[in-house]
């Protein structure tokens, strides 16, 4: 009984000792100094502001879509006008040459980029290439061949939630900002406006102003592009839920486009749905994990590596996928020609493929036509789909037929509401195969109308419309 209480009061002791250290204040200037000043007096120069400059054409006065007045002033009230669009950004030095990263949005439809150094030079930037779909552009500015300091571009997958992650940009034009904050969540999907999606979330205040900017973590190393924030109210403020795009997908269109200028994605060939909560344990998988696969191209990647339909992938190169936009977004960050290794179950087996990446195949021949004359389509753009298609317009399947590609503004396939994306699957109870099958059938007369079928984000829409 003696020993027990020795023992007791030893371990009690112990835990009030190092509660004691835990808890113990600063008994030095240097620990009450404690400061991120380091690392961003390392990483600021490499951060840029960006301003952008358009030139928006627009119509004198609205009185002239009343022909009273176009009667009485004729062409006066209807004389051109033009106004400078003005936008601000972030954006981040990567090559020592003058290559920046920002974000797509940021320069869209822009007539001038301007570049601004942390030290106040300005440069007038041109645009090596963009992609929408990532969100993500990069631009070159001439310095005479001066080097400008780089921000070295981090692995993205080492990132935890619960790090601490600086945010650095230009918030509402004030000038370069830094905030701190900590990593919320990872792999966050539909939030934001690229197609591939897996962003890195943070509560670094992140406001209008800071897209394109820099989150860093505290080895001064780019973890990701800062592109878009949830906000409340008209003000459109941050409420310290704002997104990153992950380091590893700016690596692949970084490199794509200052070696080629165009970004290609390798084409796995096969998609699916994410696994529920009501499916795992009849797939055997210890929680709601990965994507059933539920179609594989016929000559694809993924079936000559042997994938089936009823697969469930749970990782590829070792690395968890949750989703369908998990999975989408590993392979993209992949370059082409190399090998991917597809962890999946099946039958409750573990099994890994190896999948040869290639890019999308843009065969069979697209058929591009814009339909004229008097039918539901007219004003729409539409193509014979293939794999190459379905990833430029953003689509997880790449089933054959017809799909529209655009749809003009103010044509009767505008007012029918047709958009880029609907795959015409039947019309007037006839199934549509081809561009050249869609075209015959427009060229018939149809005295009773139309009846359409059309196919839209998984979903399968049926119109009439009367002749």
């Amino acid at each position: 009984m003696v020993i027990l209480r020795v023992v007791l009061c030893v371990v009690i002791g112990l835990a009030a000792l190092s509660r004691a250290q835990a808890e113990i204040v600063p008994q030095s200037r240097e620990q009450m100094q404690l400061s991120f000043a380091p690392v961003v007096k390392q990483v600021a120069p490499a951060v840029v502001n960006i301003y952008t400059r358009k030139v928006v054409r627009t119509v004198a006065s609205p009185f002239m879509n009343d022909p009273f007045f176009r009667q009485f002033f004729g062409g006066r009230l209807g004389i051109p006008q033009e106004r400078v669009q003005r936008s601000l950004g972030s954006g981040v030095i990567v090559k020592a040459d003058g290559v920046v990263v920002t974000n797509y949005h940021v320069i869209r439809d822009s007539d001038e980029i301007t570049v601004v150094l942390a030290d106040r030079r300005e440069f007038e930037a041109t645009l090596l290439g963009s992609d929408e779909r990532t969100d993500l552009a990069v631009l070159k500015i001439d310095t005479g061949g001066q080097a400008l300091p780089v921000l070295p571009i981090g692995d993205s997958d080492a990132v935890a939630v619960g790090d601490l992650v600086l945010a650095l940009g230009n918030p509402f034009g004030v000038g370069q900002t830094v905030t701190m904050g900590i990593v919320s969540a990872l792999a966050r999907t539909s939030v934001g406006v690229s197609n591939y999606q897996s962003f890195i979330q943070t509560d670094a205040a992140i406001n209008p102003g800071n897209s394109g900017g820099a989150l860093v973590d505290l080895q001064g190393r780019l973890v990701g592009i800062n592109s878009n924030i949830l906000s409340s109210g008209e003000g459109g403020g941050s409420i310290g839920i704002g997104f990153a795009i992950p380091a590893a997908m700016v690596k692949v269109v970084l490199s794509s486009i200052t070696s080629g200028g165009k970004v290609q994605r390798p084409w796995l060939g096969g998609d699916g749905q994410a696994v529920t909560s009501d499916m795992f344990q009849q797939l055997h998988l210890p929680r709601p994990l990965g994507v059933l696969i539920n179609s594989v191209h016929g000559t694809g990647p993924a079936d000559q590596a042997g994938l089936k339909v009823g697969d469930v992938v749970i990782a590829v190169n070792g690395r968890e996928v949750e989703d369908p936009e998990a999975l989408r977004f590993r392979i993209a960050t992949l370059p082409v020609g190399t090998t991917a290794q597809l962890t999946i179950l099946r039958g409750g087996q573990e099994k890994t493929l190896s999948v040869k990446l290639t890019a999308p195949p843009d065969r069979p021949d697209r058929d591009t036509s814009d339909i004229a004359g008097r039918t539901p389509f007219t004003g729409a753009t539409v193509a014979n789909m293939n794999p190459a298609l379905a990833e430029e317009l953003g689509l997880q399947s790449a089933d054959p037929g017809v799909t529209v590609v655009k749809v003009r503004p103010g044509t009767i396939a505008a007012r029918l509401q047709f958009q880029p994306g609907d795959m015409i699957l039947r019309l007037n109870n006839h199934a549509v195969g081809s561009v050249a099958d869609l075209k015959a059938m427009l060229g018939q007369a149809a005295p009773q109308g139309w009846a359409i079928t059309v196919r839209r984000g998984g979903e399968t829409l049926t119109v009439s419309i009367g002749g």
